[in-house]
């Protein structure tokens, strides 16, 4: 004695000029700020402290070092 529940469901398909990805471009700011971030911290980790460096390997490979 059940009857048959039909439930209707609308889709509408939007285009290029509809679509705002606002979740997207919010993941994309939030790995950026982890980034920075890290990025910060990897610099006072590594550098904070110490003489002046050379970062890059160019003159060591060069055989000028």
């Amino acid at each position: 004695m059940s009857k048959a529940v039909e439930t209707q469901t609308q889709t509408r398909e939007i285009g290029h000029d509809e679509y705002d990805p606002v979740g997207t471009l919010a993941l994309i700011g939030i790995y950026f700020l982890i980034l920075v971030f890290l990025w910060f911290f990897m610099y006072f980790v590594e550098f904070l402290g110490n003489g002046p460096t050379v970062v890059s390997g160019f003159l060591a490979v060069g055989g000028l070092a």
